[in-house]
């Protein structure tokens, strides 16, 4: 049992830390003028191929089910395919690592948030005041804690954009865990690639005729690499083995590695700096996240 946990938590841990090298990876390809949205559609693109073998054949014997729920797979292959993943990369071109992972550490609040909107989870007091300690540590960096910003309203378009993500994957989180699937896991993921894809297909080819054009060399093969085989796919998986290994309330801890490594990274590859209002904003964040995870005695 005790090998078990340990395994288990390597799993985990490789997973966040994947994902934290998502956001490492994504301001290379700024660095480089990789366009986010192309970038974004081969990601995925990729992905689709690589799982397309292992998952086709049980997609094609349930096809009416997709069908008959192909509303809510359309609603969340745009949020996590087209939007969030598009949007984190787009982001990165104008904003800091540390500022965009901290505000999208804030994501487990706002899918309370969003499911009490819903009326897919009941909420309590608690939750409340957490959804209020996130949104103003986001406030916090988004103004960088200047007053100045807020009232002339000079943000960073990054800083603003990345919001977009931040409610768009806790829009689709809330909306995945509505119902149970009659598909696996995977295929689950692939149908959700697939609508993703979709629309993202548009997007690639107007920001193809604006004359952001993917230069097939070294360093977007690296980049694209990355973002297929780890946060992609590998994290997937890992992801997966250790819920089904520890249970997903043990598990969902580890995320909240995610900005803490991501951070770590930045500041080591990028040089960044952890300012005074990232410090002010992940204790407001983090204060809300504590928040949102204590019970109410008769919860």
């Amino acid at each position: 049992m005790g090998k078990n946990i340990n395994i288990a938590y390597i799993f985990l841990f490789l997973t966040v830390t994947f994902w934290a090298g998502n956001f490492i990876v994504g301001k290379f390809a700024s660095f480089y003028e990789v366009p986010p949205f192309s970038l974004n559609f081969y990601r995925w693109f990729f992905a689709w191929l690589i799982l397309a073998p292992f998952t086709l054949p049980e997609i094609f014997n349930k096809k009416k089910y997709i069908f008959s729920n192909v509303k809510l797979f359309i609603v969340l292959g745009i949020t996590s395919i087209t939007i969030f993943n598009s949007i984190v990369y787009y982001s990165l071109n104008f904003t800091q690592v540390i500022s965009g992972v901290l505000m999208i550490s804030t994501i487990p609040v706002m899918i309370i948030f969003i499911s009490s909107i819903l009326k897919i989870e009941k909420t309590n007091i608690f939750q409340i005041l957490g959804v209020a300690f996130s949104f103003c540590g986001v406030i916090l960096i988004i103004t960088k804690a200047n007053l100045s910003i807020l009232l002339t309203l000079d943000f960073n378009k990054g800083d603003l954009t990345m919001v977009i993500a931040m409610f768009s994957w806790a829009l689709y989180s809330s909306l995945l865990k509505k119902q149970k699937y009659e598909i696996s896991q995977l295929s689950l993921l692939q149908v959700i690639i697939s609508f993703g894809l979709i629309f993202l297909i548009p997007i690639y080819f107007i920001e193809y005729q604006l004359g952001y054009v993917i230069k097939i060399e070294k360093p977007f093969i690296l980049i694209l690499s990355y973002v297929v085989l780890f946060p992609g796919l590998a994290s997937f998986i890992l992801w997966i083995k250790g819920i089904s290994m520890i249970g997903a309330n043990r598990s969902g801890v580890f995320l909240h590695l995610m900005p803490i490594l991501s951070a770590i990274m930045a500041m080591i590859i990028f040089d960044e700096k952890f300012m005074f209002y990232h410090i002010l904003g992940a204790i407001f964040i983090f204060t809300g996240i504590i928040l949102s995870n204590k019970k109410t005695k008769n919860a």
